[in-house]
């Protein structure tokens, strides 16, 4: 399998999971104001929406969008316990979680990089992603991960969206919890090991971009 991703975009939640899984890759690193390719593409030819991140199979298959690559990179490993089985109502609360962080926050924060947004529509994002994180902050006092059962693949998007506040002068620290939640999510020796990979810092020293 070959990884397209970009330091610190979204591409890096799959990635990570490609080191819990252990499942063997190849990494293609892309720069995204180019779409170039480190193997001489452009990002279009593999995903004609032109973003990261994107999963070529063995078979030249091709998957995009990270929910949908960590979902099947969890059941390629199910021994890893990533996702709950299918038919379990656990697994329809993973995809409740997976959509919530997508919809939620990586689309409010992800447009918060665009230099041309006109200050209304910056603070309309802001306060969204803020009324969304309020609303999560005590459930995740309550319990350590996102899904009730355990660590699953819907924390490392997480953690991966909630990286970005810092560039996007986003005040993540009025809710003390994501503090010990992005903490723990680094704790693992895959989230390390990707984050070595991508050439990144923990996240007190985070800034990446979407």
């Amino acid at each position: 399998m070959k990884l397209y991703y970009s330091p610190g975009a979204c591409s890096l939640a799959p990635h990570i999971l490609l080191h819990e899984t252990g499942l063997p890759h190849e990494r293609i690193r892309v720069e995204l104001a180019s779409g170039r390719c480190e193997d001489g593409r452009n990002i279009t030819e593999i995903n004609p929406f032109g973003y990261v991140p994107v999963l070529e199979l063995d078979d030249g298959r091709v998957l995009h969008e990270a929910p949908a690559i960590q979902v099947y990179l969890a059941d390629r490993k199910p021994e890893a316990q990533l996702a709950p089985p299918p038919g379990r109502l656990a697994r329809v609360e993973l995809h409740q979680w997976l959509n919530f962080v997508a919809s939620e926050l990586h689309r409010p924060l992800g447009l918060l990089f665009n230099p041309g947004l006109p200050g209304e529509a910056r603070e309309f994002l802001l306060r969204l992603a803020g009324a969304r994180l309020s609303v999560l902050a005590p459930q995740l006092a309550q319990r350590s991960w996102l899904l009730e059962g355990g660590y699953s693949v819907a924390d490392p998007y997480l953690y991966t969206i909630l990286r970005w506040t810092p560039a996007v002068d986003f005040e993540l620290g009025r809710w003390p919890v994501y503090a010990s939640y992005m903490a723990r999510v680094e704790a693992r020796p895959a989230v390390k090991a990707a984050l070595e990979a991508e050439g990144l810092g923990p996240f007190a020293a985070a800034g990446d971009a979407p």
